[in-house]
């Protein structure tokens, strides 16, 4: 463990000299020992019981920070949320969890241990749903770590390769922002706590553009454990132009009833303290608002992983209030798939689940409260299309579009996506003959949800065939019975009924009343088995 007591020298960067942040009062500055022993000095004959009673006592200017809603997404979880849609998610901006190792090369960064970022791109749309998010004024943040699976700093024990992974990733989702979310053994895990600072502050040097770094830590209603401490001050310790600390107001291990508000706001007290205590001890002089506005607060939302504990809508209103009162830098929420009541057979009884919050409530109700926030957008305005900024729609190619081009004839089913001026599009439910590019209005929804733009060097979809032994190509003149199958382009059709000259179709997805069968799938379609 570094050693913390002395002043940081004048050659080293200032640890908390975060490019991208803007204070409006006179730049921190640094105590010498002298000064630092006269402050305790006054202290102890004031019994304030430690350097932190004066930083209360003298700071009572307002708030320096707007708090900032940016409420995390369960990438990987199925139903996949659409986060780029404002009708399911009010927020503006969003942290995007989990990557971790790749658990085949700990070196290498993976979505949840299941998709490697191009698999995300391909099987999630991942990519794609940034571009829609950012067309409509809103960003991402990227979270590494989580309770599950392992984070790369603690598999992947090569500095240079921990630091390309990071830098990998801040290049493809062209990050400003990344949040390292440090739990259950990895808090304690000094070695990987060591590696993750030094290829943060590399990046930092390096990266050519300023990237903003949130440590998101456990805390109990006492504030950080001793560990999480530790994480802030190794990591400060080691140059890293920290923006802040985020700490789980949740899971607190409690056996009975808890007034979640009350331990929330008791841990960020204590948080608060104990992040003024340690900047002081690094050298660095802080008011009591610039440091709230380094705190940031992510409560689990309903139903916590604790029987015991359950976190209400009105206890986020209770903590938005804090969080402006305070000039919280950042309020989170765990997560927006979680933001609705829990149906059927368990609507009244203690629900863990990943897509439902376990408590009484409207749809989106925790999202709405923190979409409020005077850091965030109010509302969706701005997000409900792309805009496409040519006067004439763009003119789709079907040798080019990742998907079917959308034809006004076509049946679609839920889920199946369509190109359209540029734009994937994705049916909301079976739908025929409504342009994806028409906005709408609550008479008349449109079915179509919009994915994301069609980027320049995309391909057009291979089908893959589900049947094997088909070798006869279809022939104009012949007669087919119900169930013959026939070859066009490569492709396997089946006969739903007695047919002769009607072509099986090549235009996707086939109508039902077409007397041909597909027997292939188009790859991120629904499938025709």
């Amino acid at each position: 463990m570094p050693t913390t007591g002395a002043t940081l020298p004048s050659t080293r960067p200032d640890p908390l000299d975060d490019p991208g942040w803007q204070e409006p009062e006179a730049p921190a500055e640094r105590l010498s020992w002298l000064r630092l022993s006269f402050l305790i000095l006054i202290v102890a004959a004031l019994g304030g019981g430690g350097t932190l009673a004066v930083l209360h006592v003298r700071d009572t200017a307002g708030p320096t920070a707007k708090s900032w809603a940016v409420p995390y997404v369960d990438v990987t979880l199925t139903p996949t949320f659409e986060f780029q849609d404002p009708d399911v998610n009010p927020a503006q901006d969003v942290a995007l969890a989990f990557v971790v190792a790749d658990p085949k090369d700990g070196c290498a960064p993976s979505w949840g241990g299941a998709y490697t970022p191009d698999e995300a791109a391909a099987s999630l749309e991942l990519d794609r749903r940034i571009s829609q998010l950012r067309a409509g004024g809103g960003d991402i943040i990227l979270s590494l770590g989580g309770q599950t699976n392992t984070e790369l700093a603690v598999a992947c024990s090569d500095q240079a390769k921990l630091t390309n992974a990071y830098r990998q990733l801040v290049t493809r989702y062209s990050l400003d922002t990344l949040d390292l979310d440090i739990e259950g053994t990895a808090v304690a895990d000094q070695a990987s706590i060591v590696r993750r600072a030094k290829a943060l502050a590399e990046l930092q040097a390096t990266l050519g553009k300023p990237l903003t770094v949130w440590l998101t830590l456990p805390v109990t209603p006492e504030g950080l454990t001793a560990d999480g401490l530790n994480v802030v001050r190794t990591t400060l310790a080691n140059g890293v132009a920290l923006r802040g600390v985020n700490v789980m107001t949740m899971d607190y291990g409690s056996t009975k009833a808890v007034n979640m508000l009350e331990a929330g706001t008791s841990a960020l007290e204590a948080t608060h303290k104990q992040l003024s205590d340690l900047y002081l001890r690094l050298g660095v002089q802080l008011t009591s608002p610039q440091v709230w506005s380094r705190i940031g607060a992510t409560p689990m939302i309903g139903q916590n992983d604790v029987d015991a504990e359950r976190f209400t809508v009105a206890d986020a209103e209770g903590l938005a209030t804090f969080a402006v009162d305070n000039g919280l830098g950042r309020v989170s929420m765990w997560s927006l798939n979680r933001d609705a009541k829990c149906r059927g057979t368990f609507t009244n009884v203690v629900v863990h689940s990943n897509t439902c919050s376990g408590v009484d409530q409207d749809a989106l109700a925790f999202s709405r409260v923190f979409a409020g926030l005077p850091g965030s957008a109010v509302g969706t305005s701005g997000r409900d299309a792309v805009q496409i900024p040519d006067a004439e729609p763009v003119a789709d190619d079907p040798k080019t579009s990742p998907y079917p081009i959308w034809r006004l004839t076509a049946q679609y089913v839920n889920g199946y996506k369509v190109v359209w001026h540029g734009v994937v599009y994705e049916a909301k439910w079976t739908n025929q003959g409504s342009d994806p590019s028409e906005s709408g209005d609550a008479t008349t929804p449109n079915p179509w949800t919009v994915i994301g733009p069609v980027s320049p060097t995309e391909k057009a979809p291979v089908p893959t065939p589900t049947v094997t032994g088909v070798t006869e190509t279809w022939d104009p003149e012949q007669v087919y019975a119900h169930g013959d199958r026939v070859l066009v382009d490569g492709l396997p059709y089946q006969a739903r009924w007695s047919t002769k000259g009607d072509a099986p179709s090549t235009e996707f997805p086939t109508n039902p009343d077409d007397p041909w069968l597909p027997l292939f799938d188009v790859p991120g379609e629904p499938s025709t088995r």
